[in-house]
């Protein structure tokens, strides 16, 4: 009996370049994704003007397709008049919205807009008031060679940008153009919206309908991962605006009380920028801490009632409002969170990979747990 050839590998030696493989693969396969990021945050970047109408359109379709069900369902309407009479209700609560509420906001604004130098001057008063320390500090070493070169880089830096985002006059006619392409480009989303709700079926039958070329468990993957990713994008939009109406009327009824000035605008404003999770709170410690230090007969005072205000709200929020209306459903660590609006929109390139950044970071949270229990187990 002829003796088996020897190995050309040994055993540690084969586990060796089998564990090479695998890192190879891996490298590969995180290359593959990491390119197809890049190319849809390009392409996005591209054609987000296209894009994000649809994608609004879509998203208020997802969140309104129960209502559009419910009254079709109750009043043995057409899909067709409930749709109507769904966008009639619409009309007639934004207009009321419009008459009511809107002008004592814009005049907030306004007003906000206005008292800004003045703020700077108080803030500048300030300081020279109670630290004066720190402004002598400060022109011992303005007359520093490197603090100059600095201040001089900055205001170089500081007059590009300027140059860059400030049209020229001789632009203003582009700059009209691109106006009235948004204000078109937001006037089609109603259109987008109508056709969507009036659209039957759910998507997971549709997608296994069109997968049907694939074998039966890979069709099963792609759609219950499909259903997922819809259930969480419905989910999150339909839970985050509630919320975020909710803390807004809460933050400005809270600052209207304490007597921070312009606490109706500001307060609504910081609650709807809560659709992207914790930029609200961040952007409303900044103006709100500052304003409530600096306006007239403001202080320290009302600077502790202001964050008082704050964490009152922010603890509904994360105590009462967010388990009751969205529940644990995206399953996120609040420094995941963090860092999935940073990665997506730097990866997407703007605020549209921010506002889709805790559906995408679920879904591919979804998936990586699927692939664990059905592939790597």
């Amino acid at each position: 009996m002829p003796e088996p050839s020897p190995s050309l590998l040994s055993q540690s030696q084969r586990r060796l370049v089998g564990v090479a493989l695998a890192l190879a693969a891996a490298a590969l396969i995180v290359a593959v994704i990491c390119g197809s990021v890049f190319v849809l945050g390009r392409l996005l970047a591209l054609f987000a003007g296209v894009l994000w109408p649809l994608a609004v359109a879509g998203i208020l379709a997802l969140i309104l397709r129960p209502c559009v069900a419910m009254i079709e369902r109750r009043l043995h309407v057409s899909r067709l008049a409930a749709v109507s009479l769904l966008f009639a209700v619409f009309v007639g609560g934004a207009t009321t919205l419009l008459i009511l509420a809107i002008p004592p906001i814009f005049s907030q604004l306004l007003d906000f807009v206005a008292y800004l130098p003045s703020l700077w001057h108080n803030a500048t008063v300030y300081v020279d008031q109670h630290y004066p320390t720190w402004i002598e500090l400060f022109r011992r070493h303005a007359d520093n060679p490197a603090l100059q070169r600095m201040s001089e880089s900055l205001a170089v830096e500081a007059r590009t940008l300027i140059a860059q985002t400030v049209p020229s006059l001789k632009a203003a006619g582009g700059g009209l153009l691109v106006a009235g392409s948004f204000v078109i480009r937001v006037a089609i989303i109603p259109i987008y919206l109508f056709f969507f709700l009036l659209s039957r079926g759910e998507l997971s039958s549709r997608m296994e309908a069109h997968l049907s070329f694939l074998g039966q468990q890979l069709r099963d993957d792609l759609v219950f991962l499909g259903g997922e990713f819809v259930a969480i994008v419905v989910s999150f939009f339909r839970g985050q605006l509630l919320i975020s109406l909710i803390m807004g009327m809460l933050l400005a009824l809270g600052f209207s009380i304490i007597g921070l000035r312009f606490g109706l605008f500001l307060g609504l404003a910081f609650g709807i920028l809560n659709i992207v999770p914790y930029l609200g709170t961040i952007v409303g410690l900044l103006i709100a801490v500052p304003l409530a230090l600096f306006q007239p007969g403001g202080g320290w005072e009302l600077v502790g009632l202001v964050l008082l205000v704050k964490i009152i709200v922010q603890a509904l929020e994360g105590w009462v409002l967010t388990p009751k209306i969205m529940g644990a459903r995206t399953g996120l660590h609040p420094v995941a969170i963090i860092f999935a609006l940073f990665f997506w929109g730097i990866a997407l390139d703007g605020l549209l990979g921010m506002v889709l950044a805790i559906p995408l970071t679920a879904f591919f949270v979804t998936a990586w747990r699927l692939v664990k229990r059905k592939y790597l187990a």
